[in-house]
């Protein structure tokens, strides 16, 4: 099976500038996803999707392909990670690569790990699955969540049936963590929505599930870092 990691790296940011190329405990941000996909051993390519000619650079020196740049309609707000991955297929296409699956790898999610990866393409296997998106248990149960009124009131803010049950007690809530997308291409190519047939989820820990979007995290993925080193 001809697998490619598709790693997105445009170079705007508007929340923290070059987010993905800022130095976490030492290197590029987008080396750690590089290295994980690296390590599984089961990508034909591993293909860094970049506008940015310094981008570029520094993907391939940490052993990522960069044989095109993303086009200006791609490196826009506006443009979808998945915009992203249909066109990256096109041109490979165009230059006589056929490929199987794509794995869609943020490098945002500097902690997920190369055995991640190789357990979410298991779960493809096992499954015959068309897609494998990794999800993570939630922090908090959206069932103690709710929206507040104008005048902050509390009123019926919880269900009244959930107030007497202990929160041990309440169902396991998960969410997509944005680590880890695998999508057979032909599907992929036909479809607008991958949550459907044969769609299925591979479970993550919430360490290795870290988004890096702001400050913070970048305080927090390193600190786990640090702390999973030892």
């Amino acid at each position: 099976m001809k697998n490619l990691a598709i790693i997105p790296a445009r170079s705007g940011s508007k929340g923290l500038k070059d987010k993905n190329i800022r130095l976490l405990n030492g290197k590029p941000l987008l080396a750690y996803t590089i290295e994980a996909a690296k390590e599984s051993g089961l990508f034909e390519e591993i293909f860094v999707s970049t506008d940015s000619k310094k981008y570029a650079e520094i993907a391939r020196e940490w052993g990522a392909s960069v044989p095109f740049l993303r086009s200006d309609e791609l490196s826009t707000d506006t443009a979808s990670s998945w915009d992203v991955v249909k066109d990256a297929i096109k041109r490979y296409q165009d230059l006589g690569k056929e490929l199987d699956t794509v794995a869609l790898l943020q490098p945002t999610s500097p902690l997920r790990t190369a055995e991640d990866i190789i357990a979410g393409y298991n779960k493809m296997k096992e499954r015959d699955a068309n897609a494998v998106v990794a999800v993570c248990e939630v922090d908090h149960s959206p069932l103690w969540s709710n929206t507040l009124p104008e005048d902050s009131s509390l009123n019926n803010f919880i269900n009244r049936d959930l107030i007497e049950i202990p929160r041990q007690s309440l169902p396991t809530y998960f969410r997509i963590n944005g680590a880890l997308y695998i999508v057979k291409t032909q599907y992929l190519m036909m479809t607008e929505n991958i949550y459907t047939d044969k769609s299925f989820a591979i479970v993550m820990s919430k360490e290795h599930s870290i988004d890096i979007d702001d400050e913070m995290d970048f305080i927090i993925a390193e600190a786990l870092m640090k702390n999973l080193e030892k």
